[in-house]
């Protein structure tokens, strides 16, 4: 990866330059906080696995961060379940209890390797926690997102990733996820901008919105152990709470009868902000969520912005 100063056109994706003082990679249009990978080792691939998996059942559904030594069982009761709906959630828990089996068996190799027994690709060991991840990977279609709206099948799939790609592979996905993420994050402001910039009554939002959205690609970018993040986050949470009180406050103001855009349009903040709050955490786009969210600014805006081209002041 080429490292160049920052602001030459047609930047190529995977380019590293210093910005404001702080090292930074570019990905389809955005320039990405950078972390050095790790070295190649079993020690730190682990240390990765592990923490990817306590954030993939930090951000989806309660319940499903079944034991590897429950494997069976999990089994068992999905294969026996009926009900569709309650299938579902069986298929959910198998899938935990299959990432934690293989995590389990991981920090068993890796035990192995410091005594200094290596294993090749071959080994037993390796080959099921590897069917283990595969096998998680194919039942995360029906893990949902901790919404409860969707299924969030590329970060249930980082795992899997972080045991078969090497490591410095493997950030650079991350980095693409990212791009991603902070593109739509850009696309749910834009499209709440469309819909309510004509209002009076919304001028309040924008600057705290901008300062949110700018917070959420921060938060979506910097890792947990980096300092940096003990500033970000407080921020990011402040400027959430600020766009809850403005919300209470049109709500407050005005009379749904006969100004049901503003309720309507609240609605729409709301729902753009929780998007862009889930999506900043898990650090991975929610594209069924996101088009629901467009399809229903689409509805707003035929509503109240195309039909008369003065809804708003009635």
């Amino acid at each position: 990866m080429a490292e160049v100063e920052s602001g030459i056109d047609d930047v190529v994706n995977g380019t590293l330059s210093i910005i404001d003082g702080e090292q930074r990679i570019y990905y389809y249009g955005y320039w990405i906080l950078y972390y050095e990978p790790p070295a190649e080792t079993w020690t730190a691939r682990i240390r990765l696995i592990e923490g990817l998996t306590r954030r993939t059942f930090h951000h989806t559904e309660a319940g499903i961060n079944t034991p590897g030594d429950k494997l069976d069982l999990a089994r068992k009761c999905y294969e026996e379940a009926s009900n569709e709906q309650e299938k579902r959630v069986n298929g959910a828990m198998l899938a935990g209890a299959l990432f934690n089996r293989a995590t389990d068996i991981f920090k068993i190799i890796v035990e192995l390797e410091d005594k200094g027994v290596h294993l090749s690709l071959e080994n037993e060991l390796m080959q099921e926690c590897n069917e283990c991840l595969l096998e998680a990977m194919k039942l995360g279609k029906m893990v949902r997102h901790v919404s409860g709206v969707e299924g969030i099948d590329e970060l249930w799939g980082e795992p899997l990733k972080a045991f078969t790609m090497p490591l410095e592979m493997f950030y650079e996905t991350r980095y693409v996820k990212i791009s991603n993420t902070m593109r739509d994050i850009d696309r749910i402001v834009a499209e709440l901008r469309e819909c309510l910039s004509d209002y009076p009554d919304f001028k309040p939002l924008w600057p705290i919105l901008d300062e949110f959205s700018n917070y959420a690609k921060l938060n979506s970018e910097t890792i947990k152990r980096d300092p940096r993040w003990y500033a970000i986050w407080p921020k990011f949470v402040t400027n959430s709470e600020n766009i809850e009180a403005l919300i209470s406050q049109l709500q407050d103001s005005v009379d749904s009868d006969s100004r049901s855009f503003i309720i309507a349009g609240c609605k729409l903040i709301e729902d753009g902000k929780n998007l862009i709050r889930h999506i900043s955490g898990a650090r991975v786009p929610m594209p069924e969520t996101t088009k629901r969210f467009m399809k229903q600014c689409e509805q707003y805006k035929l509503i109240f912005k195309n039909s008369n081209g003065n809804s708003h002041d009635t």
